[in-house]
């Protein structure tokens, strides 16, 4: 079963969510009919900010009502994060919005403390998975891609999306994470990342879908404002889990949420 994704790299201006939704806009218009996912960047509305003041919204704020809209005019799922507001904590949730108008959420678990992300965001509990057209998602962001266990793969879903935005300073630890989390977990990865200046930090790109071997299915590289697409195939997952079954013999552990 093959399943496409429409992959999105974009330079992101600095708290303005009106040009940045127009932006996004353009570019979606001349996405490919049989996509089944369209995956943004963190933060893909305002750049990744601790103001939290002014940019977060309710879950019935401007930024996912836009992801509803775009979902049901492109046909094809939505998934990126959003400073939400909920129970007067504000949360850097991933949300992955359907066609049909279904949403579903992931608080980021791991926060950035180096950049005060921790003093700023409430953090995340639950690690959940999304299961949409016979795919089995994990979605995951940005600082939460240094730490394994948390993404540890359970035999319980196929693709790993670590939605991000991570400096070039930091650019080859991105590169050799993805893929380990690829291989060490036998799934797909689709890491994507922004491209750009924000916040007087450069962003690498680099957005890529690396497959269960640790090979480059699709990298674009530090090209800006573009989309680019991958199909991922479960049944020849699944083949490869058959004959290479490694995740019968990881060891057994229990998750403690403190």
């Amino acid at each position: 079963m093959s399943f496409k994704i429409g992959v999105v790299q974009n330079d992101i201006y600095w708290e303005e969510v009106e040009k940045n939704l127009s932006q996004l806009s353009n570019l979606l218009q001349g996405i490919e009919e049989d996509t089944d996912l369209i995956v943004l960047p963190e933060m893909f509305a305002t750049g990744f900010s601790m103001n939290t003041n002014k940019i977060a919204q309710e879950i019935n704020g401007t930024v996912v009502n836009w992801l509803k809209i775009k979902a049901k005019e492109t046909g094809a799922a939505m998934l990126g994060t959003q400073a939400i507001t909920e129970n007067d904590k504000v949360y850097n949730r991933a949300l992955f919005v359907t066609p049909q108008q279904h949403i579903y959420h992931y608080n980021k678990r791991h926060l950035f403390s180096p950049g005060d992300e921790n003093l700023t965001y409430a953090k995340g509990e639950d690690r959940v998975v999304f299961r949409y057209k016979g795919v089995r998602i994990l979605p995951q962001v940005c600082y939460d891609l240094r730490f394994p266990v948390w993404s540890r793969n359970r035999n319980d879903y196929d693709l790993a999306i670590y939605v991000a935005n991570w400096p070039e300073a930091r650019q080859n630890v991105w590169n050799t994470l993805i893929k380990a989390r690829a291989i060490e977990n036998q799934c797909y990865v689709c890491a994507v990342n922004r491209v750009g200046l924000g916040g007087n930090i450069d962003y690498i790109g680099e957005s890529q879908v690396i497959d269960f071997k640790g090979e480059s299915l699709l990298n674009l590289g530090q090209r800006k404002n573009e989309v680019g697409y991958c199909n991922i195939d479960i049944e020849t997952l699944g083949e490869f889990k058959n004959k290479f079954a490694s995740y019968n013999d990881a060891d057994n552990f229990e998750l403690v949420i403190d």
